[in-house]
């Protein structure tokens, strides 16, 4: 457990997009998020006592999800806003090297048969959401073309259906559940040929015992 809140802690080696998603809700869930405008552009209607306290929360709570090496890179910032500055300056960074290195992982991804599509679509997924993190927008159809150009060459058929067997612009959302849908019914079909096959092996077992007790 990272913290009070189960967030896994931010090391510098795991997701910081993701992090950033789950702190910002752990400050909303703690009603301190307003920290992170800085005390000049926070609610005109709160006090300064209560500007400060929010801050103070929201300080204590990215400390508490931030493992030791993370937490001597921001030791000396004072407000909330400061330290969410400091990482995003540190871990997102923008860089016109960045977004290009994100962009060709995007264009080059390509699925393998030998993974399980979930896994792979999680991957992809994990692609898009860095590129947003760097102000990197994609269309809603751009995104969903590049995913049925990423999967392996067994899924040709489900590739045709999906561009040309319906009518309008074809979205993310549809390309993925779809996926999620073919593979749940493949995963349902090998269940089902699995019981049968054991069926099978043990009906041949019981056979072979009457024909041994037959010539006994």
């Amino acid at each position: 457990m990272g913290s009070k809140w189960d967030i896994e802690k931010f090391t510098g080696s795991n997701d910081f997009g993701l992090w950033k998603v789950k702190m910002r809700a752990i400050l909303i869930q703690q009603k301190c998020v307003e920290a992170l405008k800085g005390e000049a552009h926070m609610s005109a209607h709160l006090t300064s006592a209560e500007k400060t306290e929010m801050n103070d929360k929201a300080v204590s709570a990215i400390i508490l999800c931030l493992g030791d090496k993370m937490l001597r890179e921001v030791s000396r910032e004072a407000t909330a806003v400061s330290m969410w500055n400091k990482l995003d300056s540190l871990y997102m960074t923008k860089s016109l090297a960045h977004r290009q290195c994100l962009k060709q992982q995007l264009y080059f991804y390509r699925m393998v048969e030998s993974k399980p599509i979930m896994e792979q679509l999680t991957e992809f997924n994990k692609i898009i959401d860095d590129l947003a993190n760097i102000d990197v927008n994609l269309e809603d159809k751009d995104k969903a073309l590049h995913l049925l150009c990423a999967l392996p060459r067994s899924f040709e058929n489900f590739k045709d259906t999906m561009l040309y067997g319906k009518e309008g612009t074809i979205t993310l959302e549809e390309v993925q559940a779809a996926l999620r849908t073919k593979e749940l019914t493949k995963f349902k079909e090998l269940k089902v040929d699995d019981s049968g096959e054991g069926l099978n092996v043990s009906r041949g077992r019981s056979q072979n015992r009457g024909k041994w007790k037959g010539k006994n």
